[in-house]
């Protein structure tokens, strides 16, 4: 059985607007597959498709070999964790217990219980704050774990969504734009977190990627998807992607075509 997310020529219209045409790709597990393309090329599309904000008029999706219909309530139980734009943390919880949101499908009581102490659930609470702690480790910012993320600069707080999508031990995580406003050490750290992600555990994930920073994505990414008018005009490893023609002249300029030589 194929592990990770295929799609199948999946076709999305707005009126007469087509966002999304024939569109075909994979995104295996162990593996990290950027989506690039400007503003309108059908990336967000893409990714409300995936996790089931829009319905394609045509095609289909698989998520590990299996038909994937995603209604977006019930993603994480899907094994579906998605990173928002601006972080989208709750300003209220401390970064341990957002962290331990992503991971409330697993209590038996639910999380929202043992936070409001409406129910009995000490066991499912320490087992959620263990394995939230242990996830902020992994990415260096277990110290934070008491904090509120408004008193945290922007590339930690970028660290705790992070931390809370992986919390769910998902088997596809969807990481929208991750360096959006981080300055250039923040990205090469990034970009080392991110080569890791697929790997993390012992049961690798896939891991597909939308950003605009190309320096990001030619080098965490093991293949790329090009998008254009909601097509994919190009599709291969990094240097492929960076060799083509239409790519270079399209959406990574001059520059990128100097690189390629």
């Amino acid at each position: 059985m194929e592990q990770g997310l295929a799609l199948h020529h999946v076709g999305v219209r707005f009126g007469g607007l087509t966002a999304l045409d024939d569109v075909s790709l994979r995104a295996p597990a162990g593996r990290v597959v950027g989506v690039i393309g400007p503003n309108g090329a059908g990336k967000t599309t893409l990714f409300n498709v995936i996790c089931g904000f829009v319905t394609p008029q045509s095609g289909s999706l698989t998520l590990d070999g299996r038909s994937l219909r995603p209604r977006p309530h019930q993603l994480t139980r899907l094994g579906i964790a998605r990173t928002l734009q601006g972080t989208g943390l709750f300003a209220g919880l401390t970064v341990l217990e957002n962290v331990m949101t992503g991971a409330s499908h697993t209590a038996r009581a639910g999380f929202l219980s043992a936070l409001l102490g409406l129910r009995p659930s000490d066991r499912d609470e320490r087992r959620l704050r263990r394995h939230a702690l242990d996830t902020l480790d992994g990415l260096g910012i277990a110290g934070h774990a008491g904090a509120l993320p408004g008193t945290l600069p922007f590339a930690v707080r970028q660290r705790v969504a992070l931390a809370r999508a992986l919390a769910a031990r998902p088997r596809l995580l969807l990481l929208d734009e991750p360096a959006g406003g981080l300055g250039a050490d923040d990205i090469a750290e990034l970009a080392t977190l991110i080569r890791d992600l697929p790997r993390r555990d012992t049961d690798p994930c896939a891991v597909l990627l939308v950003e605009h920073h190309m320096d990001l994505v030619m080098s965490v990414c093991d293949e790329i998807v090009v998008l254009d008018f909601g097509r994919v005009i190009a599709a291969g490893t990094p240097d492929e992607v960076r060799a083509a023609p239409a790519v270079t002249d399209a959406y990574l300029g001059v520059a990128a075509g100097e690189a390629a030589q």
